[in-house]
């Protein structure tokens, strides 16, 4: 154990002893570690939220029957068994990915209870190191969330693998890009969706008059998506809790119409639980049976929605309402629908409104409208909360983040990212007008993003869950192979509107690279530019280096070592404040990091310099504070005073060593009485010491307040640099830095206080 972790544990235990406000912290702090199962310790919780994830999680998937059967029967019905065939395919789809993938499976995967692809990412960097900034601390892994519950026993291949992502920069990167890929497939499902949701239940007045135009129904269309982009900056933490009972009436009606369909039209159509009819299906119609399951897939819509809301429910909540309610509901309804068109083949293209009985039309079809409302507003919510983790991790630019919630952190509204999907939905509707052709470009979004969550996980289940080899090969067999079939599918679609998610995902990736590549640039030209200990003793030691009151905090992104913004200031600056902190704003591969946890503290030698470094450590889903000067200033004391309480801490081990000691040692020792006596007069100088540096900080406070330093840093490409490195550095990043927030947006740095110092890093 190094000498920082045997000080950090010994801090952690003399937090225990020596104050109330740590004992609740600790609470806190087993609480938070639990995740998601603290929420499982009462039935009644459950079903409450249960009840409550109708809402949020299923609105995109429960929509999804407005549009399946015409986008997967787009050139009409060719044969009766065709459509036992595609039920067939509906049924063990849904059963196979989102049920047993999903619910029973990728739920297990969980980051402390957060879902989604940046959870799987972050879970491999905590047990791996193949974060591509160097920036991870002994001391982290001493914060509460940031362990992990590991089984007992260990695999060779877990090693193995482990030892070759860590050995592997090409491996690191891969990581890397499939996860911002994943990211920017989900950003563009969020614009697919409300498009082809609204655009479907529109759609379905057609059935009540004949007189509305394709562009009259995407006018219609335009207007709702453009009302319901509008108020997104109101909030969004009331819209799940408030419109579940609507979602659960929708369930509920369209399994009952899909019995209903059953018991009226064919109760033949249950033979289609036989997978031979899948086989039939294809030996008839080969290619086309191939081709048409870009449509089949759009069954599973949303099936990503139920791993990253999970944060906000619990894994057996959501087990059980889709369980109960949803996946029954959904196997109720398709079999109506084809029970249906067993009857009205010539009906696919508007099947789900031609199969409601006619008395039910009417309040199906405003029900439909406001689920696909709901939908659409579920994966607005799921962009902003994933932006945000990817804003916090350095692989999105800095952009505002409102929290609309007082009571939920995860609620957010990100203003441009709101705009942008605005816009690019509007486009959507406008350009394809059809459901047919947005389920086209639909489908990729969707396979892609299952198909990478499915890459993370294997490797989460050979490394940290060291899953028997079998199962694994199990898993990549079935599910695996299914995820590709449908994916080789939607591909082949690539020009017929398929190309729309690939467009939205290169634009984004290449936001986020050029972003967090000069990032990490950055990261590393501080590091190997940063001050090294004997320039600080010159700088302590330097009489015409006037003091001045103060409390002065220098932020850097730097985590190891003074940063060269700091060598910057003083050879232009021959002044420093009585008190000087080094704050470094770290996000750790976790969801949320305790209040207690947050601020490590280390002393900056020489001691004269009155210099300290804190590392402000949060999760991706924490919430900055707004009380951070008063934050800061008490945890600095707390600071001096545990660091004098384990210098007397080692001062009694010492002593108690001693009288420990042999006979021998004893005789040539000094007398008891005096080693008590140097020991007291120790331990009275450091009580001293830590009385005048306390106030110090006090005096600091009081006299001058805080002062905010923040290091302006403008990049720019080297002399040597080629030009696709000049391009990336000098106008793509530059160009992106200018016109979104600053770094002091960001800290929520008061302007009255704050000093910018500028330098110029050539990368």
């Amino acid at each position: 154990m190094s000498d920082d972790q045997h000080d950090g544990s010994i801090r952690s235990r003399l937090r225990k002893q020596h104050g109330s406000k740590d004992l609740i912290s600790v609470k806190a702090a087993l609480n938070g570690s639990q995740g998601s199962d603290s929420k499982d310790s009462n039935w009644w919780v459950v079903l409450n939220l249960a009840f409550q994830s109708i809402g949020v999680v299923y609105g995109d998937i429960g929509t999804s029957p407005l549009y399946t059967y015409a986008s997967t029967f787009s050139e009409g019905i060719k044969h009766r068994d065709d459509v036992l065939g595609v039920l067939s395919l509906v049924f063990y789809t849904l059963t196979l990915l989102p049920l047993i993938k999903y619910v029973f499976v990728v739920l297990r995967a969980t980051d402390n209870g957060e879902g989604g692809t940046f959870a799987l990412y972050s879970l491999i960097c905590r047990y791996a190191r193949v974060s591509l900034i160097p920036s991870q601390q002994a001391e982290d892994r001493q914060v509460s969330n940031y362990r992990l519950e590991l089984p007992s026993k260990r695999l060779k291949l877990a090693s193995v693998l482990k030892s070759s992502l860590e050995n592997s920069q090409f491996a690191k990167i891969f990581l890397l890009f499939i996860t911002m890929l994943g990211t920017s497939m989900v950003i563009g499902d969020s614009v697919l969706t409300p498009s082809i949701s609204v655009l479907s239940a529109v759609g379905g007045v057609k059935e009540a008059t004949s007189h509305l135009t394709e562009d009259m129904i995407a006018g219609i269309s335009i207007v709702i998506l453009v009302f319901l982009f509008m108020i997104q900056r109101f909030g969004t933490s009331k819209v799940g809790y408030g419109f579940a009972p609507i979602l659960y009436v929708w369930f509920i009606l369209i399994g009952g119409i899909g019995f209903y369909n059953i018991v009226k039209h064919d109760t033949t159509v249950l033979k289609a639980i036989n997978p031979m009819y899948i086989v039939d299906y294809f030996i008839r119609n080969k290619k086309e049976a191939w081709v048409s399951l870009g449509g089949v897939v759009l069954c599973t819509t949303g099936g990503e929605a139920l791993f990253a809301d999970v944060d906000h429910f619990s894994v057996r909540s959501i087990q059980l309402s889709m369980c109960s309610l949803v996946y029954p509901a959904l196997i109720l309804a398709y079999t109506g629908q084809s029970a249906y068109l067993l009857r009205h083949p010539d009906a696919v293209s508007d099947a789900f409104f031609k199969a409601i009985p006619g008395p039910m039309f009417w309040p199906m079809f405003i029900v439909s409208i406001v689920a696909a409302v709901i939908a659409s507003q579920a994966m607005i919510s799921g962009t902003f909360s994933i932006v945000h983790q990817s804003l916090s991790l350095g692989c999105f630019p800095r952009v505002k983040v409102v929290h609309t919630s007082a009571n939920h952190e995860g609620q957010v509204y990100i203003p441009e990212v709101n705009y942008f999907l605005m816009f690019a939905c509007v486009a959507v509707t406008f350009g394809f007008k059809t459901t047919v052709k947005i389920g086209n470009a639909y489908g990729i979004a969707v396979v892609f993003v299952m198909t990478l969550t499915s890459s993370l996980l294997v490797l989460i289940m050979i490394m940290i869950w060291k899953t028997n080899i079998f199962l694994v090969i199990l898993y990549v067999v079935t599910i695996g192979f299914v995820e590709l079939l449908y994916l080789s599918s939607v591909l082949y679609k690539f020009s017929f509107g398929g190309y729309l998610p690939l467009a939205f995902s290169a634009f984004l990736m290449t936001v986020m690279y050029v972003w967090n590549n000069v990032y990490r640039r950055k990261y590393f030209y501080e590091l190997n530019h940063k001050i090294p200990l004997a320039r600080l003793k010159d700088i302590s030691a330097n009489k015409k280096m006037a003091r001045i009151p103060g409390l002065a905090m220098f932020y850097s992104e730097l985590v190891h070592g003074i940063p060269p913004i700091f060598e910057h200031y003083v050879s232009h600056v021959p002044a420093l404040h009585s008190v000087i902190v080094f704050v470094s704003m770290k996000s750790l591969h976790i969801n949320k990091v305790t209040e207690e946890e947050r601020y490590f503290f280390q002393r900056v030698e020489p001691r004269e310099l009155c210099a300290f470094r804190c590392v402000v450590r949060y999760g991706y889903k924490d919430v900055k504070e707004e009380a951070f000067e008063e934050t800061l200033f008490t945890r600095l004391k707390q600071f001096i005073q545990e660091e004098t309480l384990l210098q007397l801490h080692t001062v009694s081990a010492n002593k108690n060593m001693v009288e420990r000691g042999s006979e021998s040692y004893r005789e040539i020792a000094e007398p008891d009485d005096e080693i008590e006596n140097a020991d007291q007069t120790k331990a009275d100088n450091l009580q001293q010491i830590m009385r005048q540096e306390i106030e110090q900080v006090e005096n600091a406070w009081e006299e001058a307040g805080m002062v905010h330093l923040i290091g302006q840093s403008e990049v720019i490409a080297s002399e040597e640099a080629g030009i696709m490195k000049r391009i990336l550095i000098d106008y793509a990043y530059n160009l992106l830095k200018r016109n979104l927030r600053q770094s002091e947006t960001v800290f929520n740095i008061p302007h009255k206080r704050m000093l910018k110092v500028g330098m110029t890093y050539e990368l």
